[in-house]
């Protein structure tokens, strides 16, 4: 008895240190144990690469499995691959029932499923949640939408206690719902004000506290109880518009967002785009502008044409602090702001990352930023090779930073408060997923691919 509950523990710590969500142990970015590779090479430690269907979501783990959403031809995936060999084991899909515009960034197949060790679940912006057990067999699955989030949602499924909880920060009627592991019933939902939000929601559960659910959007952060949804509180003066999310390390949230204190002038859009000169601007003028398009299509009388009350009301909407924060969660009081640090936080997507009592931010054009995790003061900046636009979100073990670029160009970096790079390679395809770590390996999702790197012999 003695011998399997001592299996039992260290199988369940085992699981507890993969990579189970979205950047891994709730959405902290972080690894434990040794031995992930300083160099990434494909002569020397690329242990397998399998070819994958189209996708950006990011890939979770069990102890035997590598899962992905994907989607093409009109279908939505969910692939698992053995995690030893790369092979893939089964695919499964549903037909996608509508097709939502969003931004080019964005895809059908964005968001990145969840797993409890054993089953899957994975959350399709045109369809809904699916749950599939580890040989592929359909548990359950709930249809939802469509949705109306200018940009197409992003934030990825998690898990608290026996239910899957979903952020849906929308136009219209955004929601925080919660669905039983087990046959996919809606165990509740709670409207939010929050609207066009992308960032995933957080676990946390205070010292003699019960388990809540955290969500940062729209300038609001919001404390809500697991178990039924309820919201214990909210606080203010955050960031407008929350596209990476947030980060939990103990009892303190890190987050970065946008914000305006000027209304953008409706009249340079119309220099630029109004071509008969009418003073608004219509479906052939904004054209695929993502931005542009929400204003028509969800602004005043939703008539598909931008005037300049339209601009302004929308304009108003994204006002507010521009910034990194740090937020002090404290038992029946709103968060205590710790510090912040209000310069241009724009061309930043991918969530930011603590590790070590050093916090990193990654803007495109490879600039990335090292600040003081504890005071906010920056340490340390600097363009890493490659230049060019990051989607992916930094990772770190054993002392390395992972960050891989939307041309496929991944770094590993010496993580400190000077940081500095150990190596880069170039794998040819366009990367928007962040890469997965556990036990010394790195896993790296491309267009096209799905790579393994590490040591020889590793599970």
């Amino acid at each position: 008895m003695r011998l399997i509950l001592i299996f039992v523990l260290c199988a369940l710590v085992s699981w507890a240190e993969d990579w189970n969500r979205f950047r891994g142990p709730n959405g902290s970015g972080v690894a434990a144990g040794k031995g992930f590779p300083a160099l990434l090479s494909k002569s020397e430690n690329l242990l397998w690469r399998t070819a994958v269907r189209p996708g950006k979501s990011s890939p979770v783990l069990t102890a035997k499995h590598v899962f992905l959403t994907a989607a093409e031809g009109g279908k939505l995936f969910t692939q698992c691959f053995d995690r030893s060999t790369g092979k893939l084991l089964w695919e499964r899909f549903v037909q996608r029932p509508h097709e939502e515009q969003v931004n080019a960034l964005n895809h059908s197949a964005a968001i990145s499923p969840v797993t409890d060790g054993e089953n899957i679940y994975s959350f399709f912006k045109e369809f809904g949640l699916i749950s599939y057990d580890a040989s592929g067999k359909l548990r359950w699955k709930v249809a939802l939408g469509p949705f109306t989030n200018v940009m197409g949602l992003g934030a990825s499924p998690i898990l608290t206690g026996d239910a899957v909880v979903i952020a849906v920060d929308q136009i219209d009627n955004s929601y925080l719902a919660a669905f039983d592991r087990r046959n996919g019933e809606m165990r509740w939902k709670v409207a939010r004000d929050e609207f066009d939000a992308w960032g995933t929601p957080l676990a946390y559960t205070p010292a003699g506290g019960e388990a809540q659910v955290l969500t940062a959007a729209r300038g609001q952060f919001g404390v809500h109880l697991a178990a039924s949804g309820k919201r214990l509180l909210t606080a203010h003066d955050i960031p407008t518009t929350i596209v990476g999310s947030p980060v939990l390390v103990g009892d303190t949230v890190y987050m970065f967002g946008y914000g305006s204190d000027t209304p953008a002038p409706f009249a340079a859009r119309l220099e630029k785009l109004d071509k008969n000169k009418d003073g608004q601007l219509t479906a052939n003028e904004y054209g695929s502008d993502s931005f542009l398009r929400g204003i028509a299509k969800y602004s005043g009388n939703r008539d598909g044409i931008i005037t300049k009350e339209k601009w302004d009301a929308k304009q108003r909407d994204v006002m507010g602090p521009n910034g990194l924060m740090a937020l002090r969660l404290e038992t029946g009081k709103a968060p205590r702001e710790l510090w912040r640090y209000d310069k241009s936080f724009t061309a930043v997507i991918p969530t930011l990352l603590v590790y070590d009592e050093v916090l990193y931010v990654m803007k495109n054009g490879g600039i990335l930023t090292a600040f003081d995790a504890r005071s906010g003061a920056v340490l340390k900046t600097g363009r890493l090779d490659g230049g060019g636009g990051y989607s992916s979100s930094p990772v770190a073990a054993d002392g390395k930073l992972y960050i891989a670029s939307e041309e496929g160009i991944v770094t590993v970096l010496q993580a400190g408060r000077d940081w500095q790079v150990l190596n880069t390679i170039d794998l040819g395809e366009p990367c928007f997923a962040t890469p997965a770590l556990s036990e010394g390996s790195v896993y790296v999702r491309t267009g096209a691919g799905l790579y393994r790197f590490g040591r020889a012999g590793s599970r």
